[in-house]
């Protein structure tokens, strides 16, 4: 009777080592598919959904006071500083260009433009070249006043054309702040002025022509 009881917990103990030390089929095929997910690249293109700037706005790593801090502010503002996101309303890449912005910069293919990161970078200081020389009388009036209770800066200025285009700008600061302007996400011409003050954008050289060879 003694030995059957010693065997039968032989037995139990061998079973449970045995339960616990083995994986199941079922399980390993999980286990694979989970790290196959995981190792799997990024999607190229994400979405950003609307309503988006209604949410809680992520702090802006700070790169600087110059040319360089300005440029990557404003692309973590529109994109997080991605290159391969399209939004939904079509605007592409780390700075979310329009395809009608990018036609006067002199490019004609989104899609080669959303794969290629040293293009954009081009773009973008072509169509803020571009935006000074449209503004520089505006630039030169308005710098150092206060609008809306905002202190208006050279590069708020640029910011907000890069947002809605330099004649929306114009004309909120020759209004006096009346003439206002939202995109679709609700993103103001004020919100822009304020957010992206007070960066040294002297770097940037006002050019009529400026496109991207």
């Amino acid at each position: 009777m003694r030995n059957s009881t010693i065997k039968f917990l032989i037995l139990i103990a061998v079973l449970t080592f045995a339960s616990l030390g083995f994986t199941s089929k079922k399980e390993t095929n999980v286990l694979k598919n989970n790290i196959e997910i995981h190792n799997k690249s990024p999607k190229l293109v994400t979405v950003l959904p609307i309503g988006e700037a209604k949410t809680e706005e992520a702090p802006i790593p700070y790169t600087g006071n110059k040319y360089l801090g300005f440029k990557e502010a404003l692309a973590f503002k529109e994109s997080q500083g991605n290159y391969f996101v399209v939004n939904t309303l079509g605007y592409l890449g780390k700075y979310q260009f329009g395809k009608g912005t990018l036609e006067m910069i002199g490019i004609y293919n989104p899609q080669a433009f959303l794969h290629d990161p040293k293009l954009q970078e081009k773009a973008f200081e072509a169509n803020a070249s571009r935006n000074k020389w449209i503004l520089r009388k505006d630039i030169k009036r308005s710098v150092g006043k206060r609008i809306n209770g905002v202190l208006i800066t050279e590069s708020g200025i640029l910011a907000a054309a890069h947002l809605a285009g330099p004649g929306s700008v114009k004309k909120y600061l020759r209004s006096g702040g009346s003439q206002g302007f939202a995109d679709a996400y609700g993103t103001t011409v004020k919100h822009y002025m304020k957010k992206f003050a007070g960066y040294d954008v002297s770097s940037i050289k006002a050019n009529k022509k400026a496109r991207v060879s």
